[in-house]
């Protein structure tokens, strides 16, 4: 199979992974890791759900695979992504020594495979993975989008909900409705 098509399989396995994080709120982020053209390991992002800061989609994935292969290296295996990897997971990544990286779409905040730096690229690292950027990086790239973009919607309605609620109680309270404390009535009455 050719390594094109072999990428953008493997990225279609990455994106599916991507979605299961959506579905449980956390950033849609998916990883795979190949060895021998067979899936060993995937992951998806899910720091908030493990209260983990490090459990990103390439961590996860990378200690899945660790532990089947019962070995820290993974010299020949092959891990894709669909975010390019910031640097806690870039530095996983080269002491793992995966042989080859290829991600989907760019990461200008903190992506670290060429956006804000290239960790893969510096010469003084004893081991040096194979980069290969932009693969599926649309599709890649809308899963995030879209999946930030209902979290502003979200957040809209939410505060337009909680405006509407508290103008709904104002006007109740203006309506002549008699104000309670705690549960207890209070009632005014004439001398």
């Amino acid at each position: 199979m050719p390594a094109r098509i072999r990428d953008e399989a493997m990225m279609r396995l990455a994106l599916d992974q991507a979605h299961n994080a959506a579905i449980l709120g956390e950033v849609p982020v998916g990883a795979v890791i190949i060895r021998e053209g067979k899936v060993l390991a995937t992951g998806f992002n899910h720091p908030i759900g493990m209260h983990d800061p490090t459990a990103h989609a390439e961590i996860r994935a990378i200690r899945a695979a660790a532990e089947l292969l019962g070995n820290y290296r993974l010299v020949d295996c092959e891990l894709y992504v669909t975010l390019e990897p910031c640097a806690m997971c870039a530095g996983a990544i080269q002491h793992a020594r995966l042989r080859r990286l290829v991600f989907g779409a760019r990461d200008p905040k903190t992506g670290c495979a060429g956006s804000i730096t290239d960790l893969f690229a510096e010469t003084r690292l004893n081991h040096h993975t194979e980069v290969v950027a932009g693969v599926l990086e649309q599709a890649c790239g809308q899963t995030l989008s879209d999946f930030f973009a209902g979290r502003r919607r979200e957040r809209k309605a939410r505060i337009e909900a909680e405006k509407d609620n508290a103008a709904g109680r104002a006007a109740s309270s203006l309506e002549g409705e008699r104000p309670a404390l705690g549960g207890i009535e209070v009632r005014f009455e004439d001398d």
